[in-house]
């Protein structure tokens, strides 16, 4: 049985930029950063719409021909308590 912090984990976020829109879409995969990476690679290769899952099960697809940048990192976790000054 995992815990939640160990799921979360495994997360990724994708940020990806769409030319012409002035908000980027922002999504958490469950895929590895190289598995992200290739399906990148292979939409802009072969000028197919990118198609990405979040750990939801909702799809994010993107034409090829509209994507600005993409951003992969992990996800940051949320601070919690008070900061001295």
């Amino acid at each position: 049985m995992a815990t939640k912090k160990s799921a979360e984990a495994t997360r990724i976020e994708v940020r990806i930029s769409v030319t012409d829109t002035p908000r980027e879409i922002v999504l958490e995969c469950d895929s590895s950063r190289d598995e992200v990476i290739a399906s990148i690679n292979e939409s802009m290769a072969t000028n197919t719409p990118l198609v990405l899952s979040d750990f939801r099960g909702r799809q994010v697809v993107v034409p090829a021909g509209k994507i600005g940048f993409i951003e992969i990192a992990a996800p940051s976790e949320r601070k919690v308590g008070f900061a001295t000054l």
